[in-house]
């Protein structure tokens, strides 16, 4: 759903773009609350790993792909600020490198691609988990419902921004219809991959999800054929933040390199959602080129190899490693700022 140069106006795109950096900056204060020495490195991972996957357009429709958003995933794992800034650190990624979404439309996409789905997705969540058992299970179903339900969100986000701001003269009702009706099915396989990736980080490490933060099941045991609670564990086990991240960081990190540097070349070939929906009802007639398209990476392929996958490998697996970098510089020095803030307020004395 990369929103390119030419779809929105310059007086929109501008409003966009100050909405956009008034959540970024909302969010960079309210991550200081959720980064702590676990979640400050595995952020930095999440924004890599959505990278990665959304270069994964996976058929949901004839001639129609579909991609992850991130915006519910990343707020689950690392919590709705952090999230709105993982998201962003992706999308401007992609816009200066890869010349995917319009750098004049930067703040279209930050605030329908980033802050939409993040809201829509975590307020769903969340308000799923007060009525839900507080199981693991519960924590899953509330992803995928979450994601299921942010996408079309983020699609009726766009037709909004068009209305308003939109170069073309197509009714707004009919890029409405055919934007929610394409993204519906679109918000499936967004809603599979969060809750797959969710379940399966809570397999492992469930202290490591923000949203399943507070939520414990007793282990059952089965007993003559019924589940009986566990009895209680005689020693306190070690607290969550000794607990190394190295070994769940590391594999995020080669299954995001592996998913952008092979199984990309498998993606779909077809347009996506948005793409689709421009061409047929013609939104996209005043599409303006990339300001970003003589890049050497631009459209996920690295200039002059000729080899094709080769080509879009090298170009995702450059693309996860830039992403992970900037994600974790900048989520470290926001986690350093709440340090600093933190012993100020330790250590300022008392006025009589």
């Amino acid at each position: 759903m990369h929103v390119p140069d030419g779809f929105i106006d310059a007086p929109v795109s501008i409003a966009a773009g100050v909405a956009a950096a008034g959540a970024v900056a909302v969010s960079l204060r309210g991550a200081r609350r959720e980064l702590d020495e676990r979640t400050a490195p595995l952020a930095g991972l999440v924004a890599a790993f959505i990278f990665a996957v959304q270069m994964l357009n996976f058929p949901v429709a004839a001639g129609t792909s579909g991609h992850l958003l991130g915006g519910a995933l990343a707020a689950i794992l690392v919590g709705p600020y952090t999230g709105v800034l993982c998201v962003s650190v992706v999308l401007l990624m992609q816009g200066i490198l890869f010349a995917d979404g319009g750098l004049t439309a930067l703040g279209v996409n930050v605030s329908v691609m980033g802050v939409v789905t993040v809201v829509v997705a975590y307020a769903i969540f969340r308000g799923l988990l007060k009525v839900l058992p507080p199981t693991r299970r519960s924590v899953t179903a509330a992803a995928f419902t979450g994601a299921l339900l942010s996408v079309p969100a983020a699609a009726t986000a766009f037709t909004a921004i068009y209305a308003v701001g939109g170069t073309t003269d197509v009714p707004v009702g009919k890029v409405f219809t055919a934007m929610v009706g394409v993204h519906v099915l679109i918000g499936i396989g967004e809603a599979a991959i969060t809750a797959a990736t969710v379940g399966a980080v809570l397999a492992v490490r469930p202290d490591l999800v923000h949203g399943a933060r507070g939520l414990t099941a007793p282990l059952k045991l089965r007993v003559a054929g019924e589940l009986v609670d566990a009895p209680a564990p005689a020693a306190v086990p070690a607290p969550a933040a000794a607990r190394s991240t190295r070994k769940v960081w590391a594999t995020g990190l080669v299954t995001a390199l592996v998913l952008a540097g092979f199984v990309s070349f498998y993606a779909s070939a077809s347009p996506d959602g948005l793409e689709k929906v421009a061409a047929d009802k013609g939104i996209d007639e005043k599409v303006e080129e990339h300001a970003a398209a003589d890049s050497p990476l631009a459209d996920y392929s690295v200039k002059d190899v000729t080899d094709a996958r080769l080509s879009g490998g090298l170009a995702g697996v450059i693309g996860v490693g830039v992403t992970v970098v900037v994600g974790t510089g900048i989520f470290w020095a926001v986690r350093r700022r709440r340090a600093e803030d933190l012993t100020a307020t330790s250590t300022a004395t008392p006025v009589a």
